[in-house]
């Protein structure tokens, strides 16, 4: 049986999936992203492999993605993350013609045809104010960890508004409300609520489909969901490990590459430098 490896380098975690020639999950990996790309993917690989019970040599293709997608030499392909997470989104909910993506730098919205192909996309043009980047900064100074956002921002009777679009200015924000008294959950929810009222715009941008697909490290935050459903007012679908699904679509595009390679009548696959649109 043929094994493939999805490699997902983002700013703030390594992920890998191995996937069996059936498109089932054999073994996860996960690191902290650090500097040395290459020696962490081989890090996160072979916590994958191990878990899946095999060999690097076992594995028949290997797709990286993410930021650092260029930096792993042990790669037979390299691809977009945005299309990468739209495949992964379109496996994990197969009607879902709309994807949000928050990760610690970027926030993107993709409109996606049947089976994940992409449609269009847009990507937020601010500073981190619109991404991940700033809860991690509003959770150090109300001194609270990152893991208990997505809690205490559901506990909020009063979200408080972050209105500016610069995290320099949104932190002031932030400081005045500390000032005057306010709750960490109130001042979380209205981080989240920010978060939220960008992510809409750029998904209006992108094309607003009935079923909307969260995906991203800040889709493990409940209340950055629930900001979100109300802010769109409809059910967003998450997986439960929505960091993971960049790394699912490039290990289904690997897979979906190594068919087409021995389709074609190739023995062994060939090592490319492509953008997989």
């Amino acid at each position: 049986m043929d094994f493939v490896a999805g490699i997902d380098v983002g700013a703030k975690s390594t992920k890998v999936i191995i996937l069996d020639g059936q498109r089932k999950i054999r073994g996860k990996g996960v690191v902290k992203t650090r500097p040395d790309f290459a020696s962490l993917a081989q890090e996160a690989l072979d916590l994958a492999l191990q878990q899946a019970g095999l060999k690097e040599k076992d594995l028949s293709y290997l797709a990286t993605t993410g930021f650092g997608r260029y930096n792993v030499p042990f790669r037979d392909i390299q691809i977009t993350d945005i299309t990468c997470v739209a495949w992964g989104a379109a496996f994990l909910f197969p009607k879902t013609h709309c994807v949000l993506d928050i990760g610690a730098q970027s926030t993107r919205a993709i409109r996606i045809r049947d089976g994940g192909k992409v449609r269009e996309f847009r990507t937020n043009d601010k500073c981190a104010a619109g991404a991940g980047g700033f809860i991690e900064r509003a959770a150090k100074y109300l001194e609270v960890q990152i893991d208990d956002v997505g809690e205490l921002s559901l506990r909020a009777d009063k979200p408080q508004p972050i209105s500016s679009v610069c995290a320099v200015l949104a932190e002031s924000e932030i400081i005045n409300h500390v000032s005057a008294g306010e709750t960490v959950e109130n001042i979380m929810r209205g981080v989240h609520n920010s978060l939220a009222s960008r992510a809409l715009a750029l998904i209006k941008r992108a094309g607003l489909e009935d079923e909307v697909t969260f995906v991203g490290g800040v889709a493990r935050q409940k209340g950055m969901v629930r900001a979100l459903e109300e802010t769109v007012k409809r059910k967003v679908n998450v997986h439960a490990e929505p960091d993971m699904v960049g790394a699912l679509g490039a290990a289904l595009l690997a897979l979906r590459r190594l068919e087409k390679i021995r389709g074609n009548g190739h023995e062994a696959p060939l090592r490319e430098e492509v953008q997989v649109a």
